[in-house]
């Protein structure tokens, strides 16, 4: 004969998790930048070629030049030839101490002197080199200052921002126990 036997049934206590992750989230702002060009300066100061012409020699060989450059080849030329034909009358006089010489008449020493007295040349000295050229360069000032470059940067520092996941703990199913009786034959 069988034996009742008493029954026991356990259910398990279950626990339910519904979790979500949470969320990072960065961003960081563009850095601003600023840059500030001072342009480079080049000066450059020239100063102008200067041409000197000197022509006073050459004016001097054309009409005598000035007055008074003039007047001193004037004065300059009549102290020569004063001095030229004082010479040849003191050489006719020496002549003349030797009248008994043959060709030292009167007629030979002063009759050949017909020759007027030339006025002295009051014009100067011609060539082809009486003009006279200067010309004066000056080399150029120059200044150079570089360009210069000004860099700011205003950096931002990074915005983090953080979500919380979700987390919900619940009782999925509770724990039991049951006990189920045999069944008790009351007949006898």
């Amino acid at each position: 004969m069988l034996q009742p036997i008493l029954q026991i049934r356990q259910t398990p206590a279950l626990i339910g998790i519904d979790a979500d992750l949470g969320t990072f989230s960065i961003t960081q702002p563009k850095a601003e930048v600023n840059i500030t060009t001072t342009p480079g300066e080049l000066s450059i100061q020239s100063s102008r070629p200067e041409l000197t012409i000197d022509q006073s020699r050459a004016r001097a060989a054309y009409n005598g030049g000035s007055v008074l450059d003039m007047n001193k080849r004037i004065y300059s030329g009549i102290q020569q030839l004063y001095l030229q034909g004082l010479a040849r009358k003191v050489e006719q006089g020496n002549r003349m101490a030797e009248f008994f010489k043959a060709g030292n008449t009167i007629a030979e020493i002063y009759g050949t002197d017909t020759e007027p007295n030339s006025f002295p040349e009051p014009l100067g000295p011609a060539s082809y080199d009486n003009v006279d050229i200067y010309f004066d360069t000056r080399a150029p000032e120059i200044n150079f200052r570089a360009a210069q470059v000004d860099i700011q940067v205003e950096r931002h520092r990074p915005e983090t921002e953080y979500t919380r996941g979700k987390l919900n703990i619940y009782m999925q199913q509770y724990a039991s126990v049951q006990y189920i009786p045999p069944e008790v034959n009351v007949q006898m």
